[in-house]
């Protein structure tokens, strides 16, 4: 199986153009919101503290590539873009919260791309493993998100309220930040779903469709192709919209579906192929092709 080469490339780039974006974020955003914050109570001011704290998270997590850091950086680098952007309001120079602003989207953009998910979790990889990310199905990540805004106005909103003395309506509100805490497993199950390549086969890690890890060795393999439409193959994408892989075996092979509350023990079904979601289908494709 050959390495595709060019995605790997990429994704390094745009890991350092999302670590660019964030050192402007820091750089501009910061004079931003100390300008915002100035000339008020000290209990307002000492936000800035928190919002130094938050950045220096984020640069952390895009300094040291690997799958915990991907859920971390992209749970707090997209803070940045309502965060600098409400700056507007308290007579922040226009062009400095713009281009935090941009800076901020231009992180949160690339950090999102399934080049950079296929960097850090490579970087997590173990010997001669490739990993391909796959798609979330999108009932989990509307969840997903719905949490991940909650928390946010929790960290964002909350303290200042508080901090303006309104607390009957910032104490509760700051309370929402409790919703990350929850939805950190989540968050973190998204990050380790991946399409594994080893030399022995193909792996298919996702324990969010599957309860027990699917491996496949490259003997039986009877081949790879994008899937066609109406496929027989099953469906282990989740089901996830988009361009899916399918994978054909030459024997019947049993996969184990996560188990649901009318069956907590999952489901074994019997399969020749399957179909599952990379990010990026055509480098997995690629990668598949014997060479």
């Amino acid at each position: 199986m050959s390495a595709p080469v060019p995605s790997a490339v990429a994704g390094r780039v745009l890991v350092w153009v999302a670590r660019v974006a964030w050192v402007g974020v820091g750089w501009l955003g910061g004079n931003a919101v100390s300008d915002a914050l100035a000339d008020r109570s000290s209990a307002v001011e000492a936000m800035v503290w928190g919002a130094a704290a938050l950045w220096l998270g984020g640069a952390v997590a895009l300094a040291v590539p690997a799958v915990v850091t991907l859920v971390v950086a992209r749970v707090v680098v997209p803070l940045a873009v309502p965060a600098v952007a409400a700056t507007a309001w308290h007579g922040v120079v226009a062009e400095t919260w713009v281009a935090a602003t941009a800076c901020a989207l231009v992180a949160t953009v690339v950090l999102f791309t399934g080049e950079v998910g296929e960097a850090f979790a490579q970087a997590s990889a173990y010997g001669h493993e490739r990993r391909f990310p796959l798609r979330p199905p999108p009932g989990y990540l509307t969840a997903a998100v719905l949490a991940w805004v909650l928390a946010a106005a929790g960290l964002l909103v909350g303290p200042l309220l508080l901090a303006a003395g309104q607390w009957a309506v910032g104490a509760p509100v700051t309370l929402l930040v409790g919703v990350a805490v929850f939805a950190w497993p989540r968050w973190y199950q998204l990050g380790r779903r991946w399409l594994v390549l080893v030399p022995a086969g193909v792996v298919i890690h996702d324990h969010l469709v599957l309860a027990e890890t699917v491996m496949l060795r490259r003997i039986d393999l009877a081949g790879v192709a994008l899937a066609a439409v109406g496929t027989e193959a099953a469906d282990l994408t989740g089901p996830a919209p988009g361009h899916a892989l399918e994978i054909r075996t030459g024997e019947s092979v049993t996969a184990i579906l996560r188990g649901t509350p009318s069956d907590p023990r999952g489901t074994a079904i019997h399969l020749r192929a399957c179909l599952v979601a990379p990010t990026r289908p055509g480098h997995a494709l690629r990668a598949l092709q014997p060479g």
